[in-house]
């Protein structure tokens, strides 16, 4: 029977090429080095200071600049060389270590209020004031957690190729499903291959007009506080960052509403790029969520905070009384609206699977992949899988006993709690996997299911603060599949990823070790030197530091058991999918769902206000002045504008390095 139109249309979209060349070679080396050594410190120290990272624009600006070098020299990158480029300017770039979060929880003011502080283990971090303060991860003390680190990363890097492998030689060779997502993916690649050959010259223009903007607005907002607190000892700054906090301004008449005025110009850049309608949704969530404040406040729900607290503390007290338990409902509202939009598609989808020639399944395809492909042996990706699910749990077993042996607050692991592990890692992550890469490759979107890991520690009945910071094998590897599609599609050899990510990982190592030693040696982390981090790190350790206490001995009356309500999880739960059945009935779009669950969780007020703003920019003078060319002008200037404050947030960091070396010394 004959394939259905519906189908055949996203293989007629961006067909499997003929044959597979090598994508890696000294220009992919070099662009990881690129990414690795010069954009992830800049990326780092960004996200301390101001609160956002370079991210996946780091991709598209290590693609756009290899690309335009490439012209210059009169040669172009082909498609496999410009798609392993991209991928690995995306597995150079770290923005948090994790070693800088981690001293920083042993030492939270939060963390010590839940009673978690005693109890962390010291493969986290050690919790010797004489050691932490010398701020070095260079001490003995801290060989274990860096160790963890590096496991942690070379694990990473071999379960790329283990389970989403055999998942997409699953779903893609023998059930021939057409991935409607992985053509999209594919033909940005294609373009800038096109771009490469001279074809297209706008991209470098846009981009060099967000890049000198980034440079200008980065060096008045984050360079300037960050040079004049290193040279002159006091900080010289024309907009507060991360946010003003004008809380106590407007608490006589909004009690107990967190305000703040965010002046980063990047965040309104983003509000253009982002979808419309998740703007406008966010920003009427945010005003529902203003005046359902006043209604719990006067109701005597809101009865932890008091006036001139502050915005960070008013959100915390809002979120002990009333907005932990209402956010857990807003978070399953959006499992429960994706898990019924997929199925809604799949079940639309399944008569044309039936139907079509993509039913007849053979599973021999199995063993035969296509000749040239550059593909490895499944017997091969199964054993990467079984071998790091045993390490994962042999490891998370080795460290709850040594947390245990240590503090006896911190159980000890029982079978039971073995038995648990093994059938998240061996029997719920292949059922989820394979499941999640079908709807991947049906309708496009994956499927998760949200609190699974806190609901097992929770119900499991361990005592201590220990296996919140262990590894735990849980794992849905159906989104991995996407990414080996869009491998293909774009003419690379499977091999050319393989040699990706073991160049990359030691890149990755210095990136991690090296840069991490460095910007803790400027000051503490947080501290004034890192305005964000020393405003929000406290706020986010509380709210980790809420779930993690329902762990701890006695927690039956303590504060978890205050902060969780099934009443309010229920009353999220209901009023998203009230708004959200409303809407669907008036034929407003689904974004704006999303957008106005995300402003009824009243966390991120400073970014929400920017980001409405830059999108109504966008939508009503934006668009009419370019037309239809700026949806893809404004992704490229995005990246052109994050490319130049991470430039100038590298220089800023050369020069502070330097201030540190030379006046620290005697002479």
């Amino acid at each position: 029977m004959k394939e259905d139109k519906e189908l055949k249309q996203f293989r007629d979209l961006m067909p499997v090429p003929d044959k597979w060349d090598e994508g890696f070679g000294y220009k992919a080396m070099i662009g990881g080095l690129f990414v690795g050594l010069i954009m992830t410190p800049a990326s780092m120290y960004m996200h301390l200071v101001v609160g956002q990272d370079i991210g996946s624009a780091a991709q598209w600006v290590t693609v756009i600049l290899f690309i335009e070098v490439a012209r210059r020299a009169f040669t172009q990158l082909a498609r496999p060389e410009i798609y392993v480029l991209y991928y690995m300017a995306g597995a150079a770039l770290v923005t948090n270590s994790g070693l800088l979060w981690n001293q920083f929880l042993v030492q939270s003011e939060s963390l010590r209020q839940f009673g978690i502080s005693d109890l962390i283990p010291s493969w986290v971090a050690p919790q010797s004031p004489d050691v932490l303060g010398q701020r070095s991860f260079l001490h003995s003390a801290w060989l274990a957690p860096v160790g963890l680190v590096i496991l942690g990363q070379l694990l990473q890097r071999f379960d790329n190729f283990g389970l989403g492998y055999l998942m997409y030689r699953i779903t893609s060779d023998v059930e021939k499903l057409p991935f409607p997502m992985a053509p999209v993916g594919a033909m940005g690649v294609t373009a800038l291959a096109d771009a490469s050959g001279g074809k297209e010259t706008w991209r470098w223009r846009v981009f060099s007009f967000g890049a000198m903007l980034g440079l200008a607005f980065g060096a008045v907002y984050a360079a300037m506080p960050s040079l004049s607190q290193a040279f002159l000892g006091e900080t010289i700054a024309i907009f507060p960052i991360p946010f003003k906090d004008l809380t106590t301004n407007i608490e006589d008449f909004l009690p107990a509403v967190p305000f703040m005025l965010s002046f980063n110009l990047g965040l309104m850049i983003t509000g253009m790029v982002l979808p419309y309608w998740a703007m406008v949704g966010s920003m009427i969530g945010l005003v529902l969520c203003i005046i359902l404040n006043q209604c719990l406040y006067h109701g005597g729900i809101l009865r932890t905070w008091s006036p001139g607290v502050g915005a960070i503390s008013t959100i915390n007290a809002n979120f002990l009384d009333f907005y932990f338990s209402f956010g857990l409902g807003l978070t399953a509202a959006i499992a429960v609206i994706g898990f019924y939009h997929v199925f809604r598609s799949l079940w639309g989808a399944k008569k044309t699977l039936d139907d079509s020639s993509v039913a007849r399944v053979n599973w021999r395809l199995l063993f035969q992949p296509p000749a040239g492909r550059g593909d490895f042996s499944i017997w091969a990706a199964l054993a990467v899988y079984v071998a790091i699910t045993i390490v994962t749990i042999g490891a998370a077993y080795f460290l709850l006993q040594s947390a245990n042996a240590a503090n006896p607050a911190n159980a000890a692991v029982t079978w039971p709690l073995l038995g648990v592990f093994i059938f998240y890692g061996f029997v719920y992550t292949p059922i989820i996997s394979y499941v999640s890469a079908r709807m991947e490759g049906i309708v496009g979107m994956s499927v998760n299911i949200p609190f699974i890991r806190e609901a097992t520690f929770i119900l499991s009945g361990y005592q201590g603060a220990a296996i919140w910071f262990a590894p735990f094998p849980i794992h849905n590897y159906g989104a991995q599949t996407l990414y080996f599609r869009k491998t293909e599609l774009t003419g690379t050899k499977m091999t050319s990823m393989i040699k990706a990510e073991v160049f990359v990982f030691p890149i990755v190592l210095v990136s991690l070790l090296v840069f991490s030693q460095f910007i803790w040696n400027i000051a503490p982390v947080p501290s004034g030197a890192f305005p964000y981090a020393e405003k929000m790190w406290e706020a986010i350790a509380y709210r980790q530091g809420l779930m993690m206490s329902s762990t701890l001995p006695g927690s039956e009356g303590g504060v978890f058991s205050q902060a969780f309500s099934p009443t309010f999880l229920l009353t999220g739960l209901g009023i998203a999918l009230l708004f959200y059945a409303i809407m669907s009935n008036l034929g407003l779009p689904v974004l704006m769902v999303y957008g106005l669950i995300r402003g009824l969780d009243m966390s991120q007020p400073d970014v929400i206000l920017p980001q409405f703003v830059g999108a109504l920019i966008g939508k009503y003078y934006f668009t009419r002045k370019f037309g239809d060319k700026w949806p893809q002008y404004r992704v490229v200037f995005l990246a052109g504008y994050t490319c130049g404050v991470g430039l100038i947030m590298m220089l800023t960091l050369g020069l502070v390095f330097m201030s540190k070396a030379v006046f620290q010394s005697q002479y």
